[in-house]
């Protein structure tokens, strides 16, 4: 049976001191409590050194927020697979609906970081949904199973589980 995640993802929220400090909390927080879940938490990238540190030793893990397909490159400003995994990281989130409204993700962009974060042995968090326009207009489903075919497509059943 599948450990059921609670992830957390804190958008561009806190500094790095004010991120330190949150998991500190977090972590007496959740320590006293038999959780049978899975905590992961997602803070902006100029945090995650910090958030790692502190977290080592404990349950919960780290995430990235986004992240480039190739390895390395002329990507200025971002982030690779390879980069996350060497930091510590465990999983990272795809197409969340921001990044595909304000940053032009697709769902192919989606389905190269899907591959790539899974290359690398990161667990992708990948997100799905639809625009209020596209719910007004009925056609949630038609868009959630297009997202999730073409987000998805080209992967093996041994690569989702590794």
């Amino acid at each position: 049976m599948r450990i059921p995640i609670i992830a957390g993802n804190w958008k561009m929220h806190k500094s790095r001191d004010e991120a330190i400090e949150f998991v500190v909390d977090l972590k007496k927080l959740i320590a006293s409590k038999e959780l049978e879940v899975e905590v992961v938490i997602c803070p902006p990238f100029t945090s995650l050194e910090g958030v790692l540190a502190v977290t080592d030793g404990s349950d919960m893990k780290v995430g990235a927020q986004n992240m480039h397909w190739e390895n390395k490159g002329a990507f200025t400003g971002e982030i690779s697979p390879k980069m996350l995994a060497d930091m510590g990281c465990h999983y990272v989130i795809i197409g969340h609906s921001e990044r595909r409204q304000y940053f032009a993700e697709t769902d192919n962009t989606v389905n190269l970081k899907v591959k790539a974060a899974l290359q690398t042995k990161l667990i992708p968090i990948v997100c799905v949904g639809e625009s209020l326009e596209e719910r007004e207009q009925g056609v949630t489903q038609q868009i959630i199973g297009r997202q999730l075919e073409l987000g998805l497509a080209e992967l093996t059943d041994s690569q989702a589980q590794n």
